[in-house]
Protein backbone atom coordinates (compact mmCIF):
# COMPACT_ATOMS: atom_id res chain seq x y z
CA UNK A 1 0.00 0.00 0.00
CA UNK A 2 1.11 3.54 -0.73
CA UNK A 3 2.39 5.34 2.36
CA UNK A 4 1.02 8.91 2.35
CA UNK A 5 3.24 11.66 3.79
CA UNK A 6 1.51 15.01 4.26
CA UNK A 7 3.41 18.25 4.83
CA UNK A 8 0.98 20.49 6.69
CA UNK A 9 0.84 23.71 8.64
CA UNK A 10 -1.79 26.44 8.36
CA UNK A 11 0.87 29.14 8.22
CA UNK A 12 2.87 30.07 5.15
CA UNK A 13 6.64 30.36 5.14
CA UNK A 14 7.32 27.45 7.47
CA UNK A 15 9.40 25.50 4.93
CA UNK A 16 6.83 22.88 3.88
CA UNK A 17 7.80 22.84 0.19
CA UNK A 18 11.53 22.64 0.92
CA UNK A 19 10.96 19.75 3.32
CA UNK A 20 8.59 18.04 0.87
CA UNK A 21 11.16 18.21 -1.93
CA UNK A 22 14.02 16.88 0.19
CA UNK A 23 11.89 14.02 1.54
CA UNK A 24 10.78 13.17 -2.02
CA UNK A 25 14.33 13.09 -3.40
CA UNK A 26 15.60 11.11 -0.40
CA UNK A 27 12.99 8.41 -1.06
CA UNK A 28 13.64 8.41 -4.81
CA UNK A 29 17.37 7.99 -4.21
CA UNK A 30 16.56 5.02 -1.99
CA UNK A 31 14.99 3.33 -5.02
CA UNK A 32 11.33 3.84 -4.16
CA UNK A 33 8.56 4.81 -6.55
CA UNK A 34 7.33 8.19 -5.33
CA UNK A 35 4.47 10.49 -6.34
CA UNK A 36 4.24 14.17 -5.40
CA UNK A 37 1.09 16.30 -5.19
CA UNK A 38 0.97 20.06 -4.63
CA UNK A 39 -2.30 21.23 -3.06
CA UNK A 40 -1.22 24.86 -2.74
CA UNK A 41 -3.21 26.07 -5.75
CA UNK A 42 -1.99 29.66 -5.53
CA UNK A 43 1.75 29.57 -4.85
CA UNK A 44 2.52 26.01 -6.09
CA UNK A 45 6.05 26.21 -4.66
CA UNK A 46 6.39 22.42 -4.63
CA UNK A 47 5.32 22.20 -8.27
CA UNK A 48 7.67 25.01 -9.25
CA UNK A 49 10.52 23.24 -7.44
CA UNK A 50 9.96 20.09 -9.53
CA UNK A 51 9.56 22.12 -12.75
CA UNK A 52 12.87 23.86 -12.03
CA UNK A 53 14.45 20.45 -11.52
CA UNK A 54 13.23 19.18 -14.89
CA UNK A 55 14.48 22.33 -16.62
CA UNK A 56 17.90 22.04 -14.96
CA UNK A 57 18.23 18.37 -15.94
CA UNK A 58 17.30 19.14 -19.56
CA UNK A 59 19.57 22.19 -19.86
CA UNK A 60 22.62 20.74 -18.12
CA UNK A 61 21.99 17.20 -19.43
CA UNK A 62 22.41 15.63 -16.02
CA UNK A 63 20.57 12.53 -14.71
CA UNK A 64 18.23 13.39 -11.86
CA UNK A 65 15.45 11.40 -10.20
CA UNK A 66 11.85 12.58 -10.51
CA UNK A 67 8.55 11.66 -8.84
CA UNK A 68 5.25 11.11 -10.59
CA UNK A 69 3.34 14.40 -10.49
CA UNK A 70 -0.45 14.01 -10.75
CA UNK A 71 -2.33 17.27 -10.46
CA UNK A 72 -5.47 17.85 -8.41
CA UNK A 73 -7.48 20.98 -9.14
CA UNK A 74 -10.04 22.64 -6.85
CA UNK A 75 -13.64 22.42 -7.95
CA UNK A 76 -15.19 25.48 -9.64
CA UNK A 77 -18.77 24.44 -8.80
CA UNK A 78 -20.70 27.26 -7.11
CA UNK A 79 -22.43 25.00 -4.59
CA UNK A 80 -20.10 24.48 -1.65
CA UNK A 81 -21.48 21.03 -0.89
CA UNK A 82 -21.24 19.92 -4.52
CA UNK A 83 -17.74 21.36 -4.84
CA UNK A 84 -16.56 19.42 -1.80
CA UNK A 85 -18.12 16.23 -3.14
CA UNK A 86 -16.38 16.72 -6.50
CA UNK A 87 -13.03 17.43 -4.82
CA UNK A 88 -13.40 14.33 -2.65
CA UNK A 89 -14.09 12.14 -5.68
CA UNK A 90 -11.18 13.68 -7.59
CA UNK A 91 -8.81 13.25 -4.66
CA UNK A 92 -9.70 9.62 -3.91
CA UNK A 93 -9.66 8.59 -7.58
CA UNK A 94 -6.21 10.15 -7.99
CA UNK A 95 -4.93 8.20 -4.98
CA UNK A 96 -6.23 4.99 -6.53
CA UNK A 97 -4.15 5.60 -9.68
CA UNK A 98 -1.01 5.78 -7.49
CA UNK A 99 -1.38 2.34 -5.94
CA UNK A 100 1.90 1.19 -7.51
CA UNK A 101 3.87 3.93 -5.75
CA UNK A 102 5.58 3.16 -2.46
CA UNK A 103 5.18 6.73 -1.19
CA UNK A 104 3.03 9.76 -1.91
CA UNK A 105 4.25 13.15 -0.68
CA UNK A 106 1.57 15.87 -0.45
CA UNK A 107 2.40 19.52 0.15
CA UNK A 108 -0.57 21.37 1.68
CA UNK A 109 -1.26 25.13 1.56
CA UNK A 110 -0.84 27.42 4.53
CA UNK A 111 -4.62 27.64 4.81
CA UNK A 112 -7.62 25.58 5.85
CA UNK A 113 -9.08 24.05 2.67
CA UNK A 114 -11.23 21.00 1.97
CA UNK A 115 -8.45 19.35 -0.05
CA UNK A 116 -5.99 19.94 2.78
CA UNK A 117 -8.36 18.29 5.25
CA UNK A 118 -8.78 15.35 2.87
CA UNK A 119 -5.02 14.96 2.62
CA UNK A 120 -4.62 14.96 6.40
CA UNK A 121 -7.39 12.37 6.78
CA UNK A 122 -5.60 10.07 4.29
CA UNK A 123 -2.15 10.59 5.82
CA UNK A 124 -0.04 7.86 7.32
CA UNK A 125 2.60 10.39 8.37
CA UNK A 126 2.02 14.11 8.95
CA UNK A 127 5.09 16.34 8.99
CA UNK A 128 4.57 19.85 10.36
CA UNK A 129 7.51 22.21 9.81
CA UNK A 130 7.48 24.87 12.50
CA UNK A 131 9.65 27.98 12.57
CA UNK A 132 11.29 28.48 15.94
CA UNK A 133 8.86 31.22 16.88
CA UNK A 134 5.92 31.50 19.25
CA UNK A 135 3.97 33.04 16.34
CA UNK A 136 4.09 29.61 14.68
CA UNK A 137 3.61 27.82 18.00
CA UNK A 138 0.22 29.55 18.36
CA UNK A 139 -1.17 27.35 15.57
CA UNK A 140 -0.51 24.30 17.74
CA UNK A 141 -1.56 25.56 21.15
CA UNK A 142 -2.89 28.55 23.05
CA UNK A 143 -0.59 29.83 25.76
CA UNK A 144 -1.15 32.06 28.78
CA UNK A 145 0.70 35.32 28.00
CA UNK A 146 1.58 35.91 31.64
CA UNK A 147 2.63 32.48 32.89
CA UNK A 148 3.47 30.71 29.62
CA UNK A 149 1.23 27.80 30.65
CA UNK A 150 -0.43 25.79 27.91
CA UNK A 151 -4.16 26.46 27.78
CA UNK A 152 -5.18 23.96 25.11
CA UNK A 153 -4.82 22.93 21.46
CA UNK A 154 -5.22 25.53 18.75
CA UNK A 155 -6.46 25.56 15.14
CA UNK A 156 -4.07 23.21 13.40
CA UNK A 157 -3.85 20.73 16.28
CA UNK A 158 -7.63 20.43 16.24
CA UNK A 159 -7.57 19.69 12.51
CA UNK A 160 -5.03 16.90 13.02
CA UNK A 161 -7.14 15.55 15.89
CA UNK A 162 -10.20 15.44 13.63
CA UNK A 163 -8.15 13.72 10.90
CA UNK A 164 -7.09 11.08 13.40
CA UNK A 165 -10.70 10.53 14.44
CA UNK A 166 -11.80 10.14 10.81
CA UNK A 167 -8.97 7.70 10.22
CA UNK A 168 -9.98 5.62 13.25
CA UNK A 169 -13.65 5.61 12.21
CA UNK A 170 -12.80 4.58 8.64
CA UNK A 171 -11.50 1.21 9.76
CA UNK A 172 -8.18 1.65 7.94
CA UNK A 173 -5.52 -0.18 9.97
CA UNK A 174 -2.85 1.90 11.64
CA UNK A 175 -3.00 5.43 12.98
CA UNK A 176 -1.49 8.72 11.85
CA UNK A 177 2.07 9.39 12.97
CA UNK A 178 2.46 13.14 13.55
CA UNK A 179 5.95 14.65 13.49
CA UNK A 180 6.62 18.31 14.28
CA UNK A 181 9.97 19.47 12.93
CA UNK A 182 11.58 22.57 14.39
CA UNK A 183 12.72 24.54 11.37
CA UNK A 184 15.19 27.36 10.76
CA UNK A 185 16.93 26.76 14.05
CA UNK A 186 19.66 29.26 14.89
CA UNK A 187 23.10 28.01 15.82
CA UNK A 188 23.25 30.25 18.90
CA UNK A 189 21.84 29.55 22.33
CA UNK A 190 18.90 31.87 22.99
CA UNK A 191 16.15 32.15 25.57
CA UNK A 192 13.48 31.90 22.86
CA UNK A 193 15.04 28.71 21.48
CA UNK A 194 15.16 27.12 24.92
CA UNK A 195 11.60 28.23 25.81
CA UNK A 196 10.25 26.88 22.50
CA UNK A 197 11.91 23.56 23.16
CA UNK A 198 10.39 23.28 26.62
CA UNK A 199 6.87 24.17 25.44
CA UNK A 200 7.04 21.78 22.47
CA UNK A 201 8.23 18.92 24.68
CA UNK A 202 5.32 19.52 27.06
CA UNK A 203 2.81 19.86 24.22
CA UNK A 204 4.03 16.73 22.43
CA UNK A 205 2.98 14.54 25.35
CA UNK A 206 -0.40 16.26 25.66
CA UNK A 207 -1.61 16.11 22.05
CA UNK A 208 0.49 13.28 20.70
CA UNK A 209 3.23 14.19 18.26
CA UNK A 210 6.91 13.39 17.92
CA UNK A 211 9.58 16.07 17.69
CA UNK A 212 12.23 16.18 14.97
CA UNK A 213 15.06 18.56 14.37
CA UNK A 214 14.46 20.26 11.05
CA UNK A 215 16.67 22.43 8.88
CA UNK A 216 18.94 25.20 10.03
CA UNK A 217 18.53 28.75 8.78
CA UNK A 218 20.89 28.31 5.81
CA UNK A 219 21.04 30.27 2.57
CA UNK A 220 21.83 27.07 0.61
CA UNK A 221 18.21 25.89 0.85
CA UNK A 222 17.01 29.05 -0.93
CA UNK A 223 19.85 28.98 -3.47
CA UNK A 224 18.99 25.47 -4.68
CA UNK A 225 15.33 26.23 -5.46
CA UNK A 226 15.88 27.90 -8.89
CA UNK A 227 17.81 24.81 -10.04
CA UNK A 228 15.35 22.37 -8.51
CA UNK A 229 18.16 20.67 -6.64
CA UNK A 230 18.35 19.36 -3.09
CA UNK A 231 21.31 18.89 -0.83
CA UNK A 232 21.10 15.17 -1.56
CA UNK A 233 21.94 15.92 -5.21
CA UNK A 234 25.27 17.50 -4.21
CA UNK A 235 28.54 15.71 -3.65
CA UNK A 236 30.06 12.77 -5.45
CA UNK A 237 31.90 12.54 -8.75
CA UNK A 238 28.73 12.60 -10.90
CA UNK A 239 26.85 15.26 -8.92
CA UNK A 240 25.70 18.36 -10.85
CA UNK A 241 27.17 20.53 -8.08
CA UNK A 242 29.69 19.86 -5.35
CA UNK A 243 29.38 20.41 -1.62
CA UNK A 244 31.50 23.52 -1.19
CA UNK A 245 31.58 24.17 2.57
CA UNK A 246 31.32 22.34 5.86
CA UNK A 247 28.01 24.16 6.37
CA UNK A 248 26.66 22.37 3.29
CA UNK A 249 27.88 19.03 4.60
CA UNK A 250 26.18 19.72 7.94
CA UNK A 251 22.98 20.70 6.15
CA UNK A 252 23.01 17.41 4.25
CA UNK A 253 23.28 15.57 7.55
CA UNK A 254 20.18 17.46 8.71
CA UNK A 255 18.22 15.92 5.83
CA UNK A 256 19.40 12.41 6.60
CA UNK A 257 18.62 12.91 10.29
CA UNK A 258 15.07 14.00 9.46
CA UNK A 259 14.44 10.99 7.21
CA UNK A 260 15.73 8.67 9.92
CA UNK A 261 13.49 10.33 12.53
CA UNK A 262 10.40 9.88 10.34
CA UNK A 263 10.95 6.11 10.63
CA UNK A 264 9.13 5.40 7.37
CA UNK A 265 8.36 1.85 6.22
CA UNK A 266 10.89 0.16 3.95
CA UNK A 267 9.11 -1.64 1.08
CA UNK A 268 11.00 -4.63 -0.29
CA UNK A 269 10.91 -3.33 -3.87
CA UNK A 270 13.48 -0.58 -3.22
CA UNK A 271 16.90 -1.13 -4.77
CA UNK A 272 18.35 2.35 -5.10
CA UNK A 273 21.66 3.96 -4.46
CA UNK A 274 21.14 4.07 -0.70
CA UNK A 275 20.88 0.27 -0.36
CA UNK A 276 17.06 0.35 -0.35
CA UNK A 277 16.69 2.15 2.96
CA UNK A 278 14.06 4.79 3.47
CA UNK A 279 16.15 6.18 6.30
CA UNK A 280 19.07 7.60 4.35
Amino acid sequence: MTHVIVLGNEKGGSGKSTAAMHITVALLKSGYRVAAIDLDMRQRSFSRYIENRRAFAATKIVPLVFPETPRIEPSSIDSREEARRAETENFTSTLQTLSECHFLVIDCPGADTHLSRLAHAHADTIVTPLNDSFVDFDLLARMDPDTGALLGPSLYSEMVWNARKRRAMSGVPGGIDWVVMRNRLSATRANNKRAMGERLEELSTRIGFRLARGFGDRVIYRELFPMGLTLLDLGGADAPLRLSTMSHVTARLEIRSLIATLNLPKPDAASGEDDGRAAA
